[in-house]
């Protein structure tokens, strides 16, 4: 993959890392990774045995589909670029995503767990992923970063224009990376850019 390169006057911009996953395949752009799998609970532990989860992640069990989905997008995509997180060490790293559907997914289940109980309670895990930021914030808590999160609506936004806006950001802050996730029930791939100034290479806009 051609090593792209954002340039303004202070810093250059590139891409250090991607990954995608789609409904049963799984791969990263620089080191080459291709695998399959049979479901997203398979991939977690295809990819912690593969040391790509270097520890493993909290409650996965009680993650909706996206947010698993994103949990193993972005440990992909840091492996691609080299990035290492540790448990105890927060990173100034970035993360803006998108996807095409929101939540209505989790909204279904959450609506079918309430009537299932009667209409007078649901619980509590379901109702955090009715909310179309919890698979990013979800993947910031586990991998410790803690730069600005945001999330932007694909009905408003194209990815290019979501990996611009994420260009801006970096260059308009102290951060050397961000990540860019777009994540649906079919297929998924996240970005890593990284601030470079020593970097040429072919200009991306």
């Amino acid at each position: 993959m051609p090593r792209c390169c954002c340039k303004d006057k202070a810093k250059s911009i590139i891409v250090k890392g991607a990954a995608w996953i789609n409904q049963a395949n799984y791969g990263t752009t620089e080191k080459k990774i291709l695998g399959s799998y049979n479901n997203i609970d398979d991939l977690y532990v295809k990819l912690k045995q593969e040391k790509v989860f270097l520890f493993p992640v909290k409650n996965f069990a009680r993650f909706d589909f996206v947010s698993k989905m994103t949990c193993c997008l972005v440990a992909l995509a840091l492996g691609d670029a080299n990035i290492a997180y540790q448990k105890d060490c927060k990173q100034n790293i970035g993360i803006i995503g998108t996807n095409s559907q929101g939540a209505v997914e989790a909204n279904r289940e959450y609506f079918k767990d309430y009537v299932v109980n009667g209409r007078k309670s649901s619980r509590a895990n379901l109702f955090i992923y009715t909310l179309a930021t919890s698979p990013l914030a979800e993947a910031a808590i586990h991998f410790k970063l803690h730069g600005p999160l945001f999330y932007e609506s694909s009905f408003d936004i194209s990815f290019s224009r979501l990996l611009q806006d994420a260009k801006g950001i970096l260059r308009g802050s102290d951060m050397q990376n961000i990540l860019v996730v777009e994540n649906d029930q079919e297929k998924s791939a996240c970005f890593v850019l990284s601030v470079d100034e020593s970097v040429k290479g072919v200009s991306c806009g």
